[in-house]
């Protein structure tokens, strides 16, 4: 057990980092009331506390309905265990403003300095924990000790998981395992360069999954917040300042609103949900959020609270505009597939120099020289594929939101182009392998001695035995389902959560029984890489509040999702690094691997090692054990 805590201190300490100030503090940026018709409420909430002196600074604009003197009670929460209860009374904290208090409007400025026994009834972790689930709140009674308003205030101590470090450390390294695959590929390693990349696009589709249920509008725990926060680099949501202007511009010169609410959190109040809201429906309040906080003047005036879940809390966290959100993901969809393309066009210009100035053989990358545009075509449906989640999800949800029409129409566009094109490929690949066990009583035959259809659609079944190219059909139908769930339940976070819990565990069930990839080593992969989907989605089920755990149950299974996943990340990290390595460090890296059932290498080599038709004809018929044939 110690060494378990020393593990998990350590990794917490590694991916909040950058987070990591010299200075101790709690702070909260935003205030929402907890009753219905609390007299009291906040646009504007900074409050800062240093306990090194003590020292209490409090900034606030807010609306008050009440008149008269008033007393408090302030109850402080941490991982829902009440930690601090205190008793306070303005007048004796010298906050004039508020003693009396009076109807209206009002700003209040103060510094206070604290007792001891407050600042010592604060535990130390408090102050370094990463992303603290802490909250405090304050019950406001009037001289007759009626109950007469109730507002709530997260608390952050500025340290975080959601760091640059993981995203550019996951980023890379995924990326890496598809460089190395191409790497393997181009030296004829074919079964190390197909397993490199099954395994790193699984890998890549486990950080995709962690972000798109990072995208349900259920409460979240702040550390599990900010963990999923960390991959939504992989639904193509990056924030880029001279581009979020540019996306402003073209929602509004496009017919839209755009939203400014990341331009005026000096004035509104702004609330990541993170535990079930039992006595406000502050739904209702986020909802005018869509209905663009544009009225910059308004602001200033009137009380404004936003309570921000699901797709808005990860754009928010993302420091994106939300009416920025979809037009981000397209553009960065867009932007690293021209950019794949680009390469590979360039690739065959610097080949054709070299060749002509006989600083490379004739021969040399040949392949790649005579197929280029059926390569660059096949590398685009990749592309597609990777990003069917990000376009789908995205999409689905602009249809909701319809920021502008050029943007809904953009919408409407990709959904259909991706989804389309990967039916397309999918049914082309059914129609080649049944005309194969139609004629060679084997799938694999033209699937993998047809370099034009290998090249072209070999993203679909490569990764899958021969007799499983059908899989394919059932991850397009997950992925759609799922996205559909996710877009089109933003208001209805329990269903949501039941619903992919049952998507997963079905899907589990599906490759546990189908076994549909390569190998036996690719299928444990994964295969526990959807357990762990499976068990993500059991957490965020109790994350929607509909089982009335109580606060402190919520707390630890944020803490446990954070870990669990963090150390499972960090497992799957290592062995792609390793795998990366032994392919370019290895003289023939295929050795590691055992030969495919479905012998795809024998077909593969084929077209470069036979003379003839007849003698590939030979083949076919030693593949469907034909021994009576004569050629």
């Amino acid at each position: 057990m110690r060494y378990f805590s020393l593990f998990v201190a350590g990794l917490v300490g590694l991916v909040s980092l950058p987070a990591i100030s010299a200075t101790r503090l709690i702070k909260s940026t935003s205030l929402q009331t907890c009753i219905d018709n609390s007299d009291f409420s906040a646009s504007l909430f900074n409050l800062i506390f240093t306990p090194d002196n003590a020292t209490l600074s409090i900034d606030i604009v807010a609306v008050s309905s009440l008149n008269g003197n008033i007393t408090a009670s302030l109850v402080v929460d941490a991982y829902g265990l009440t930690v601090v209860t205190e008793t306070l009374n303005p007048c004796d904290l010298g906050m004039d403003q508020l003693c009396p208090i009076k109807p209206g409007q009002f700003s209040l400025q103060s510094e206070l300095t604290l007792n001891n026994s407050v600042v010592n009834n604060i535990p130390g972790i408090a102050y370094t924990v990463p992303d603290l689930d802490g909250t405090a709140t304050v019950v406001i009674y009037n001289t007759t000790g009626a109950q007469v308003a109730c507002v709530e205030a997260s608390l952050s101590n500025g340290k975080t998981v959601n760091s640059p470090i993981v995203k550019w450390v996951t980023a890379v390294i995924a990326g890496l395992a598809l460089l190395v695959s191409a790497i393997a590929s181009g030296l004829g390693h074919s079964s190390t360069a197909a397993h490199v990349a099954a395994n790193g696009l699984s890998l890549f589709g486990y950080f995709q999954n962690i972000a798109i249920i990072g995208m349900c509008s259920m409460p979240l725990p702040p550390l599990t917040a900010a963990w999923v926060q960390d991959f939504q680099w992989t639904m193509g949501i990056i924030d880029v300042n001279f581009m979020q202007s540019i996306f402003t511009w073209y929602i509004q010169a496009t017919g839209g609103t755009p939203s400014t609410l990341l331009q005026n959190l000096n004035s509104v109040s702004v609330n990541v949900q993170k535990r079930s809201l039992e006595y406000l429906d502050l739904a209702k309040r986020s909802a005018s959020l869509l209905a663009r906080s544009n009225n910059n003047s308004e602001l200033s005036t009137i009380s404004t609270s936003y309570n921000l879940h699901g797709i808005q809390r990860v754009a928010y966290l993302a420091g994106i505009e939300i009416t920025n959100l979809f037009v981000t993901g397209f553009t960065f969809f867009i932007f690293f597939t021209f950019i794949i393309s680009f390469i590979l066009v360039m690739l065959k210009l610097i080949f054709e120099g070299l060749a002509r100035m006989h600083w490379i053989g004739p021969d040399r990358f040949g392949e790649y020289r005579q197929r280029w545009l059926s390569i660059i075509k096949g590398t685009i449906y990749r592309m597609i594929l990777i990003g069917l989640p990000q376009m789908t999800i995205l999409s689905l949800w602009e249809l909701t939101q319809r920021d502008s029409p050029a943007a809904v129409v953009l919408a409407v566009v990709m959904l259909l182009m991706v989804n389309s094109l990967l039916a397309w490929a999918a049914f082309k690949v059914i129609r080649l392998a049944k005309q194969s066990v139609a004629v060679y009583k084997n799938p694999a035959y033209i699937l993998y001695s047809d370099s034009a259809a290998l090249t072209r659609w070999g993203f679909v079944y490569i990764q899958f035995r021969a007799t499983a190219y059908y899989f394919i059909v059932p991850i397009l139908l997950y992925t759609f389902i799922k996205a559909c769930f996710i877009a089109f339940g933003q208001n209805a976070s329990t269903m949501q959560g039941i619903v992919l819990m049952v998507i997963e565990f079905f899907y589990l069930l599906l490759v546990s029984i189908l076994k549909p990839y390569m190998d036996r080593r690719t299928n444990i992969f994964n295969i526990t890489i959807q357990s762990v989907n499976f068990l993500n989605a059991i957490l965020f089920f109790f994350f929607t509040g509909v089982t009335k755990v109580p606060g402190i149950v919520i707390g630890v299974m944020g803490v446990v999702f954070f870990v669990f996943n963090a150390a499972f990340a960090l497992v799957l990290l290592i062995m792609i690094i390793i795998s990366c390595l032994f392919a370019l460090l290895s003289r023939n890296p295929d050795t590691r691997y055992q030969p495919m059932r479905d012998d795809r290498a024998s077909f593969i080599k084929s077209t470069a090692q036979l003379p003839g038709v007849m003698e590939l004809e030979a083949l076919g018929a030693t593949a469907r054990g034909d021994t009576n044939a004569k050629y």
